[in-house]
């Protein structure tokens, strides 16, 4: 049977039709422009930064210590509102987390292209965000040093976790998903560090770089071994981002409190976390494309394929916004209308339309092209989501306990200097980790983008010579 003839055109090539790669560049290129930032001396303004960040991680260290030397007590928790600032941070800093395995693990089996110069800073954010939220459910103990107790191991006194608690479920499903995405992540990185062993100039680095290569000599075998782990972790992954979040959102929704025990908890908080992820990406990734040099690889199509994301998010999330008040409102419970009515209109009120102007209104800016394609928009729209979503966060956790059963003991919530300086604490200590592994470690994925270079090639070699075939018909049937 003779070869089809091209009698229509190709459909249109996404690899070239919206670039995810600036120019045509070599492996040598690849190499060199994309390490060139991990092995130069730091910068006065990574200096600058980086002092920044480790002021905010002492003053971390110091609330934790005054927390741990006085007690909880130093917050602003009371009876009723038991759980505020601490929690609040805790879901927040989860929801974070959730973006990078998204990326990485989610994108990677559904063949997405765009995924690869974006999805080593989204795992490194993920496991800096992980390490953040595990930090506020131990201190909220009380007695931290007791945490082993809601793990489920040997004890000699027969002592077995409660497991009807969400808080145990918390524990497995974190524990489970921080030790996945680190494997994911290192995984990931094992043939750049073999790149950047063999870059390197100090003797030093080179040592350091190939300790933590394992090795790697980018043999056929290490890179059959290497795709068949990394797709069978983006596997064991994918389930992980849903299930995490659903059980952080089983601590409010198996609880009978009004405001909180509603079924749209769960797909509510799934969305949300997607919607926060994507936005702290943005965050990170549109100062940190400036500063390493990397516009090449991550174009104004990566800044595009984000920002659709988050306006289709932030319709998810306003979705659960209108399901929670209809919701609150068919149940005919006076204390669930309540709640959700002074949301509206209560001492919360500024809160509340806050959110719906960050997390709802200023989202709707993605519809225009022109929003999508300026980074400077795109960055402030990112803050804006991000400062929504933490309060987001604070309105489900804390107008539910100030507004129980019982209305004698109702108050509100009035937080102290220890609960502010535990979250700038955090996002200090995020800051810094985040800039320590943009020098270490490369935070584009070399390989993966010499890969991607190859595909792009194939592509265009094929259209060319889809072309030339059609000019040489056309050419034939004229002279015929």
């Amino acid at each position: 049977m003779s070869e089809p003839k091209p009698d229509v055109p190709a459909p249109g090539d996404p690899l070239l039709d919206a670039p995810l790669i600036e120019g045509r560049h070599s492996d040598a290129e690849y190499t060199r422009s994309l390490l060139a930032y991990v092995h130069a001396p730091p910068s006065r303004a990574w200096w600058v930064l980086f002092g920044l960040c480790l002021a905010g991680t002492a003053l971390l260290v110091v609330t934790i210590t005054v927390t741990l030397v006085k007690g909880v007590g130093t917050w602003g928790v009371q009876i009723p509102v038991a759980w505020g600032f601490a929690i609040t941070n805790f879901v927040w800093w989860i929801g974070i987390g959730h973006a990078g395995t998204l990326i990485s693990a989610i994108l990677l089996l559904m063949q997405e292209k765009w995924r690869s110069s974006i999805n080593r800073m989204a795992e490194a954010m993920t496991l800096f965000a992980v390490m953040c939220a595990g930090l506020f459910p131990l201190l909220h103990l009380g007695r931290p040093w007791k945490f082993y107790y809601l793990v489920p191991y040997p004890s000699v006194l027969h002592m077995w976790p409660q497991f009807r608690s969400p808080l145990t479920w918390d524990i497995a499903a974190v524990s489970t998903y921080l030790t996945v995405s680190l494997l994911f992540w290192y995984l990931g990185l094992m043939p750049d560090l073999a790149t950047a062993r063999d870059t390197a100039k100090s003797r030093f680095a080179q040592r350091a770089y190939a300790v933590f290569a394992l090795g790697w000599r980018g043999s056929a075998r290490h890179w059959q071994h290497w795709r068949k782990g990394y797709l069978l972790l983006a596997g064991l992954a994918t389930p992980l981002v849903v299930s995490v979040h659903t059980i952080v959102s089983f601590d409010f929704a198996v609880a009978q409190l009004p405001g909180w025990h509603s079924t749209i908890m769960p797909p509510y908080f799934v969305a949300g976390a997607v919607f926060s992820g994507f936005a702290m990406v943005l965050t990170l990734v549109i100062p940190a494309r400036a500063a390493l040099g990397v516009r090449h690889v991550v174009t104004a199509r990566h800044l595009d394929m984000m920002a659709r994301v988050l306006l289709a998010t932030s319709w998810m999330v306003a979705y659960g916004y209108l399901q929670e008040h209809f919701l609150g409102w068919y149940s005919g419970d006076d204390f669930e209308m309540r709640v959700l009515s002074e949301l509206r209109t209560g001492p919360y009120q500024p809160l509340f339309w806050l959110i719906l102007f960050c997390n709802v209104l200023v989202p709707q800016l993605f519809w225009s092209a022109r929003a999508r394609a300026a980074p400077l928009v795109l960055w402030v729209a990112s803050v804006l989501v991000n400062v929504g979503m933490w309060t987001e966060r604070f309105l489900i956790v804390v107008p539910g306990l100030s507004r129980d059963f019982l209305p004698s003991s109702w108050q509100l919530f009035h937080p102290t200097w220890v609960d502010w300086g535990l979250l700038v604490g955090t996002l200090g200590f995020f800051g810094a980790a985040f800039l320590v592994f943009l020098k270490l470690v490369p935070p584009v994925p070399v390989s993966e983008l010499k890969e991607l270079q190859r595909e792009v090639d194939g592509s265009l070699a094929f259209r060319e010579r889809l072309e030339r075939e059609l000019k040489d018909r056309e050419q034939q049937e004229a002279r015929a």
